[in-house]
């Protein structure tokens, strides 16, 4: 016989509050799991000039974000790239700094990172693609897989992201596809599964065809030369031939690849692209908008939404930060100064990599061992800002630096980890730097201690702190300092180059180091001790005359 117990208005008052709390608790666990999955972060990575930011014009089209898309090399008074925000980026028609942009697309979240493609600002790219859960590789139709390419491809390789392959200018000249197929493998080690495949090239260009259920979508140019949406037509394969839009030898050359492709071709395992082992192709025309909406909607098809990120605990331990089980936790992958005239501030980007982000919330620096208030946080289509509200795993925000944020830094509402570090590049070039106007010299002191804060160069001072030195990785890197210190900081600069190639940190005391005459000796950003060499030669004599230090190589 079951005895029934009379339970106390407190208790069961008590039992219905914490049922609550569980019932809220997997609800917003619930929301979360959601939110995650619909998200997409990647970034977008090529040579120079194959048409990366056209793409990502168009990709910004498609998702309804803006009306009209501008090109990269626009007539004078004509639209730029939105991704293009820096004067000199328009001026000069290339990517300069990575951006950052969030767009809703069908049912997921985009937030797509666009790369520079020139070699010279690697660094920033490089730090980009941590930030990336997968990458898109633009190759140009007439020029194949390119040295840029490559090195950025081996950075993706290295952090297990998987690469989904668009080759672009499919409506100019260009080289056989079987003969692209064929290099993408060979030059990168990684089986290629084409997913379309193009009818004709240049001037013969009529589309493409759908492996997977042999429909055709016929291209046909725009009056308006790609700024806006096109209406695609399309047909079956067998009806091709017949309609007469294709010449025999198109078509004949289109059957035999396809058969060929069914033959020896790779399929295309999903499993296998995440692991690395395989990258889908795609063909169309970023410029003509042929082919994009339909590699956009196989994008978000295949690529990954957020997963757990590596981490190193406070007892060395590595760990696996989940983006659904863990509270909220990111780091910062990029700082970016004056991004708009208007707010004269530094902002930092964050990577979401757990939990959920409540605007003005507090959280625990990992580096400073202190609260810090994540304010006036934003989304961004290049320098554009809106307010933030709330984000979740795999999303890009930005936050005001008030002086707190480094490269590289772990934010967290728990603590006890820090994410793993991001690369930095051993400087190739070194150079003296001085204001023109000596008057100007607290403006030239902010922008410098700014700007190698970003990553844009490295300061180094000589022992006595009497003189200045930048180093960085690429030429390029050094005319963009000049170019931002006069624009954003109203000061022009001299800049004497230095014969130095390479450097080591010192470990050991300076005084008793033997340098060679050709040598010299400064402290980098956090004071340690830099030798600068000639060349690799020098720097080998270096560590020969002196078995009692250490030379390390920086990066």
């Amino acid at each position: 016989m079951a005895v029934h117990h009379a339970e106390s208005p407190a208790s069961v008052a008590c039992y219905g509050m914490l049922r609550n709390t569980m019932r809220t608790a997997s609800t917003e666990q619930s929301e979360l799991a959601a939110a995650t999955a619909k998200r997409r972060t990647f970034a977008i990575i090529s040579h120079p000039d194959a048409g990366k930011t056209t793409l990502t014009e168009k990709l910004l089209l498609y998702s309804g974000l803006i009306r009209t898309a501008g090109m990269v090399r626009g007539r004078k008074g004509g639209k730029t790239a939105a991704s293009d925000w820096m004067g000199m980026e328009q001026e000069r028609g290339i990517s300069i700094t990575a951006s950052a942009m969030q767009f809703p697309y069908k049912d997921a979240v985009i937030n797509l990172l666009d790369t520079p493609g020139h070699q010279d600002f690697s660094e920033d790219t490089y730090r980009t693609l941590t930030a990336a859960d997968s990458a898109i590789m633009v190759i140009d139709a007439a020029k194949g897989v390119e040295a840029q390419t490559r090195k950025l491809f081996a950075v993706c390789r290295l952090r297990r992201i998987p690469v989904l392959t668009f080759v672009n200018k499919m409506d100019l000249p260009g080289r056989p596809p079987l003969d692209l197929m064929t290099e993408v493998e060979q030059a990168l080690t990684i089986h290629a599964s084409a997913v379309n495949w193009p009818i004709g090239s240049g001037s013969d260009f009529a589309g493409i065809v759908t492996r997977d259920d042999n429909r055709v979508a016929l291209f046909s140019k725009t009056a308006r030369g790609g700024a806006t949406k096109v209406d695609v037509e399309t047909m079956a394969l067998a009806d091709l031939a017949a309609s007469g839009r294709v010449s025999a030898d198109v078509m004949g050359q289109v059957q035999h690849d396809l058969e060929l492709l069914a033959i020896a071709g790779n399929p295309l395992s999903h499993e296998q692209f995440l692991n690395g082992q395989v990258t889908p192709v795609f063909f169309g025309s970023a410029l003509t908008n042929f082919g994009v909406e339909s590699f956009l909607d196989a994008f978000v098809r295949l690529a990954p939404s957020p997963g757990a990120r590596p981490a190193d605990g406070e007892d060395g331990v590595e760990l696996a930060i989940d983006p659904v089980e863990r509270p909220f936790s990111a780091y910062v992958f990029k700082l970016q100064a004056n991004m708009n005239p208007k707010h004269r501030d530094s902002t930092a980007f964050l990577r979401v990599c757990s939990g959920r982000f409540d605007r003005d919330m507090v959280v625990k620096h990992h580096r400073l061992g202190r609260d810090v208030r994540l304010s006036r946080p934003h989304s961004l289509v290049a320098q554009e800002r809106s307010t933030v509200e709330e984000a979740f795993p795999g999303d890009i925000i930005g936050i005001i630096n008030p002086g707190v944020f480094a490269i590289g830094d772990t934010i967290s509402t728990t603590g006890g980890f820090a994410f793993k570090p991001l690369p930095q590049f051993q400087p190739e070039i070194f150079a003296r730097i001085r204001p023109t106007d000596v008057g100007k010299r607290k403006a030239f002191d902010k922008g410098m201690e700014q700007m190698a804060q970003e990553g844009t160069v490295q300061i180094m001072r000589s022992l006595n702190d009497l003189e200045s030195l930048v180093a960085a990785v690429g030429r390029l890197q050094f005319d963009v300092l000049q170019y931002r210190l006069r624009h954003e900081y109203r000061v022009e600069t001299v800049l004497d180059a230095l014969p130095f190639t390479c450097s080591a940190w010192l470990e050991g005391d300076p005084a008793t180091f033997k340098a060679p005459s050709t040598s010299m000796i400064v402290k980098d950003q956090r004071g340690r001790v830099v030798v600068l060499f000639q060349d690799a030669l020098m720097k080998s004599i270096g560590r020969d005359r002196n078995p009692d230090h250490i030379l390390k190589d920086m990066g």
